[in-house]
């Protein structure tokens, strides 16, 4: 545990701390809180793209020079389906060959054996369409 390293203490001096003093327990957790929005942030960075401000370093007659220029990042196609994933996971989740948003359980019960079942009649009703 980093925190652990920057006291000098021992992983268990931590835990015993944040058991201890409420105070040290509470600006552990408003640390992670800043860390994860940072992380949150950048995902959705990843996703959609972004520009920020670089330097290229060239060598120049035995001198080096310094160009800023403004860079852009592309978007990234694993983080937008990472952020679609679990932002609208009913939307966006893995589903099994064959399984659609219509027919999430991929159910192979005729349109007829179905209504049949749901109003109660026992057998599906005689369909006019030709069998294949």
């Amino acid at each position: 545990m980093e925190i652990a390293d920057f006291f000098e203490v021992d992983v268990r001096t931590i835990y015993r701390w944040k058991n201890a003093i409420p105070e040290f327990c509470q600006a552990l957790k408003v640390g992670k809180e800043e860390a994860d929005n940072r992380v949150k942030r950048s995902l959705f960075q990843r996703a959609v793209g972004f520009e920020h401000d670089a330097v290229k370093i060239f060598c120049q007659e035995g001198q080096a020079v310094t160009v800023p220029y403004r860079e852009y990042v592309v978007p990234d196609t694993t983080a937008g389906i990472f952020w679609l994933k679990n932002r609208m996971p009913e939307e966006f989740r893995d589903r099994a060959p064959g399984e659609s948003a219509e027919n999430p359980l991929h159910l192979k019960v005729s349109r007829e054996e179905a209504l049949a079942k749901l109003i109660g009649a026992g057998a599906a009703p005689q369909s006019t369409e030709p069998q294949v």
